[in-house]
């Protein structure tokens, strides 16, 4: 039995590879906090939803959109959903905590061990089963519709009645039918668990019908090497029998392990959203489009993970970057313009794993990676410059960069002087943009912005951070030409207090 509810096709594999530069994406974008919100305590889901949500640059817009359907269904009907995650973990708990043995290995407590766990199982498909029947026909996703077709399909009733008769007779109450054969040396040989004889003839035959031939042996109470005799032949005889049905907990437990990694993909995105309905904020499914569309536009968008951090709603922003491969974003200081960045990053990630996104609409193109360059701290070994470290980090993102790739910069090449950092920004955009990458820019670099301005390209958009005149900062992001400043007197007024009106005019801008 398989769930295929993260893929149509193929499991959900929790282990799988992370892509190279998931460090970085987890520093620079916060995803920890996205992370822990969508896991609150549970470890297990915190693991997944990390998971889940670096490796969605390998998904299509197929997949996203199958999961989107499921998603949907699990919002809508969210109890039934929560119920067979809770079955799952319940089924994998008590099968490593109450049927957890290490004494002894022989076929006979293998045997003892694997009826009662079957038992157990059986009754946590039946729960499956029952939630299958009652809610099947309120979820419309294709992932669902199939996956309560299959238990319906595969745990009927006639099953359950197969299963129990067969946990029945493994428990030999009768006891053990074995035959065997003489081997070489008169060793026995060709051990066969048989099925009990049929007892249930009439009394005439079993009066007057003819009887098989049998010996029988008895075994004195005090004979322990007689015992460990017959205890070794029984454990010959079932051993067969005793793999093959560890084996078949073993399949059922997979399942379960299965349909816990899946289903806690969903729990985790339901936990998300309560946390951000519980403020107000507004969520959407984007519209995710083949990486040759070009679009990227959004209404609405703000940081999930500084929502999440903060008591007061976020200040969403809109743009259109459709047909756009550049998008400069400058302005003044602490106007928003790295809070955009990061939920742009934040809402594409989220929307290339299946999620819905936050914002009121929003719309990209699928890309095949996403990469940051932030800038860091200065390297605490001194073992190299500020700038050296930029180069580095950009030269290794370079390297791993492809046509459908986008690139997410937050004051790079700001270790620098202003010339050689916007000339080097510059050469780098440039050839970027040639080889087809999509480029987020924030900066202050007012001769690299500028620049690229000037050229007046029908690929590059520029979004100003808004100020009011009373230096007051909305954290709107608007089109707008680049400024020479970014209104850093504003932060000295507010950090030192006004002084005076010649301090302000000697502070550089």
């Amino acid at each position: 039995m398989n769930a295929f509810l993260l893929f149509r096709d193929r499991d959900f594999d929790v282990t799988a590879k992370l892509p190279p530069n998931h460090p970085d994406l987890v520093q620079d974008l916060e995803l920890s906090t996205l992370f822990h919100a969508m896991a609150g305590e549970d470890e297990f889901l915190l693991e997944v939803a990390k998971q889940a949500v670096l490796s969605g640059l390998r998904n299509d817009s197929d997949t996203i959109r199958y999961r989107q359907d499921i998603l949907r269904d699990c919002l809508n009907h969210a109890a039934p959903v929560r119920d067979m995650y809770s079955i799952a973990v319940e089924a994998i708990d008590r099968e490593r905590k109450d049927y957890f043995s290490a004494l002894s290995s022989s076929p006979s407590t293998m045997m003892y061990r694997s009826t009662d766990v079957m038992q157990m199982f059986v009754g946590m498909l039946k729960k499956l089963k029952r939630i299958a029947d009652e809610h099947a026909a309120h979820f419309a996703s294709e992932g669902f519709t199939r996956f309560f077709a299959m238990l319906q399909r595969e745990l009927d009733e006639e099953y359950f009645a197969r299963v129990q008769q067969h946990l029945k007779e493994l428990k030999f109450n009768h006891g053990v039918f074995i035959s065997a054969a003489l081997g070489k040396g008169n060793k026995g040989a060709d051990y066969i668990l048989r099925k009990l004889p049929d007892k249930r003839s009439g009394w005439m035959e079993r009066l007057f019908g003819a009887k098989p031939r049998e010996y029988i042996f008895y075994i004195p109470d005090r004979d322990e090497n007689g015992f460990r005799a017959l205890s070794e032949l029984q454990n010959r005889g079932i051993n067969l029998a005793a793999n093959a049905l560890a084996q078949s907990n073993d399949h059922i437990l997979s399942f379960f392990k299965l349909l816990r990694a899946e289903l806690a993909f969903y729990i985790g995105c339901l936990n998300l959203q309560q946390r951000l309905a519980q403020k107000g904020e507004p969520l959407c499914f984007p519209l995710p489009v083949s990486a040759d569309e070009r679009k990227h536009s959004f209404h609405g968008l703000y940081d999930v993970c500084l929502t999440l951090s903060m008591e007061p709603r976020v200040v969403g922003n809109a743009a259109n970057a459709d047909a756009k491969q550049l998008v400069v974003i400058t302005g003044a200081n602490q106007g928003g313009k790295s809070t955009l960045l990061r939920g742009i990053g934040l809402a594409q990630l989220m929307m290339q794993c299946g999620m819905f996104v936050p914002a009121e609409s929003f719309c990209a193109e699928v890309c095949d990676g996403l990469f940051t360059h932030y800038k860091r701290e200065e390297d605490a070994t001194m073992e190299s410059g500020k700038f050296d470290e930029e180069l580095k980090r950009m030269s290794d993102i370079v390297d791993r960069l492809t046509p459908n790739s986008m690139l997410l910069c937050n004051e790079s090449f700001v270790a620098t002087n202003e010339r050689e950092g916007s000339e080097i920004a510059r050469q780098i955009v440039s050839a970027l943009l040639e080889q087809g990458t999509r480029i987020f820019f924030v900066t202050h670099l007012y001769e690299f912005a500028r620049g690229i301005y000037d050229q007046q390209r029908r690929d590059a958009l520029f979004l100003r951070a808004e100020r009011q005149p009373d230096g007051t900062r909305t954290f709107k992001l608007m089109e707008g030409e680049p400024l020479q400043t970014s209104y850093g007197k504003d932060l000295y007024g507010k950090i030192f207090g006004i002084a005076s009106a010649n301090a302000q005019e000697r502070v550089d801008t």
